[in-house]
């Protein structure tokens, strides 16, 4: 039998959940300037107060975006990894699966990126706050290098490829932003090129001579993203 707490519990359970779910679609739709607190709490037929109650502020909302995104990311990405075991082959499909769950929001991609710009917003995906999904991406990747062959890489240069791989996929995603070719095609002719020169250079990464400097950039790379 439930006590009247915990069917509270579950109702404001409900309304937040309802709160992230307009919340989400409507950064999808109208994008992050016209999704306002006092819309979300309009069509979720709550109070502006209650709706705060639940998420402190916009930001909040965007935070479940950004988590949403990525495990939906996460979720498509996993398949396709399975069964592959070049290198190269698994970071691309964590590049092109996480390309195409970006691809619904680009019409307003613009809005998110000045919103995210400033080093001290808490929208900025290398902020504190948007932790969580971060080391879902760059566990993605992370995974996509420990599932490789095994001598692909160097052991002591595959503890910072993650993340040199993550932050190069921030760029990517930059760089997509930008694009206003037709299903952003610049920016896939641009990825697919990268990852012929990573196939180009890996080999590069075993030869003595040259090992200690390809260690030294990614480690310097990987120091940005910490």
């Amino acid at each position: 039998m439930f006590t009247s707490e915990s069917s509270a519990e579950t109702k404001s359970d409900r309304t937040r959940a309802r709160l992230r779910d307009i919340a989400l679609a409507s950064f999808r739709e109208r994008g992050y300037d016209a999704t306002t607190m006092r819309l979300i709490a309009q069509e979720a037929g709550v109070s502006v107060g209650n709706a705060y109650y639940h998420f402190a502020t916009k930001n909040d909302l965007v935070q479940e975006l950004y988590l949403d995104v990525q495990r939906s990311h996460r979720d498509t990405a996993e398949p396709d990894l399975a069964g592959l075991s070049d290198l190269v082959d698994r970071v691309a499909v964590v590049y092109r699966t996480g390309l195409d769950q970006l691809t619904p929001y680009h019409a307003h991609a613009a809005e998110f990126l000045s919103a995210a710009m400033s080093p001290r917003s808490e929208i900025n995906p290398l902020a504190d706050a948007s932790s969580a999904a971060r080391e879902i991406t760059e566990g993605l990747f992370a995974d996509a290098v420990r599932g490789a062959q095994s001598g692909s890489v160097p052991d002591d240069l595959a503890a910072s490829l993650p993340t040199v791989l993550f932050l190069g996929y921030l760029l990517v995603a930059l760089f997509w932003v930008y694009d206003r070719s037709e299903g952003q095609e610049r920016t896939r002719r641009l990825l697919e090129r990268g990852l012929r020169l990573l196939r180009t250079m890996l080999p590069l990464a075993r030869v003595p001579l040259v090992r200690g400097v390809v260690r030294e950039i990614l480690d310097l790379i990987a120091e940005a993203g910490r």
